[in-house]
Order: C-alpha cells, then sequence, then structure tokens
C-alpha cells in the first residue's frame, strides 16, 4: 500500500514544481538515486524550480522523501530548510555534501520518490541543524502558505 506523507496535512494552497533532471511520473536518472543497498546511484539532488505559490510567502522548505523504503515510516533522504522567499530554484547537486545533503536512503525495488517545496508565512524557521526532517515537518504544520510536488521513481 503506497502511502504519501503530505495526505494528512491541513489543507494549503498548491503552486508548481519542476525539474530539468527529472519528469513527474518517470524513472530517475541514475545520478538522483541512492548510492546505498546497492542501488548504485549517485545521491546527486535535481534541478528543482517552483512557481505559482501564493503571496505572502516569505521562505521555503525543500525535501525528498521515499514512501518505499523499508522502514515503517519510510525515508527522508534531505530537507533543506530556510530558502529565502525571493529564490525560486536549487541547481543539480545543492544537496551534496558542501551543501545540505542529509543521509542516503534505501534502494529495495521500486520506490517513489516525491520532492517537495513548501511555501511559508514564516521568513525564518528556528530549528537545530542536527533535527530531523521529521521534527521539521512536525514544527511546520501551522504556518505552510502552500506545497507542490514533483515525484519520481526507480527500481534497480
Amino acid at each position: 500500500m503506497s502511502w504519501n506523507p503530505y495526505d494528512h496535512l491541513p489543507r494549503a494552497a498548491s503552486f508548481s514544481l519542476t525539474s530539468s533532471d527529472l519528469r513527474e511520473g518517470e524513472k530517475l536518472a541514475m545520478p538522483q538515486v541512492s548510492g546505498i543497498f546497492g542501488a548504485g546511484g549517485q545521491d546527486v539532488s535535481p534541478q528543482l524550480s517552483w512557481s505559482g505559490f501564493p503571496s505572502g510567502t516569505k521562505s521555503f522548505v525543500v525535501t525528498m522523501c521515499d514512501p518505499e523504503a523499508p522502514t515503517v515510516s519510510g525515508f527522508w533522504h534531505w530537507a533543506v530548510v530556510n530558502i529565502p522567499g525571493n529564490v525560486t530554484e536549487l541547481p543539480t547537486g545543492a544537496g551534496d555534501e558542501s551543501g545540505s545533503r542529509l543521509p542516503p536512503g534505501a534502494g529495495h525495488g521500486r520506490h517513489r520518490y516525491i520532492f517537495a517545496a513548501l511555501a511559508l508565512e514564516a521568513e525564518k524557521i528556528e530549528i537545530d541543524r542536527e533535527a530531523t526532517p521529521a521534527w521539521l515537518m512536525f514544527n511546520l504544520f501551522k504556518g505552510t502558505l502552500g506545497r507542490a510536488f514533483l515525484e519520481g521513481w526507480y527500481e534497480r
């Protein structure tokens, strides 16, 4: 049974999330795939752009979640917080070790990879660098003006 970690959150406006590295519903290219558990990828974060977000947006959070990872809650690959409200793109590789990449996820069978951009009413989120993406999402329960999604998949 597939699940989406965003399905049960309060309603928010939707906006557009696109990428020059992947297309909605298509297989991820090998560089974007996890490198652990024999998946063979390089954990390169894809280029992401967003537009049409709600007026009043002061900052963004961008996440990558694999809901089919072999855990009870999927696996959150990475999260980037406090992206200024006037920034509307992350280039390919923005999540590398010198940037914001968090631990890689699992690579068993076919996995969906859900990329999300969240438009926030806050200019800055005060959160510890060691906080998990789950803690981040809990703290964003209120104050999210809109959400945009882009989903791909990979199967080894």
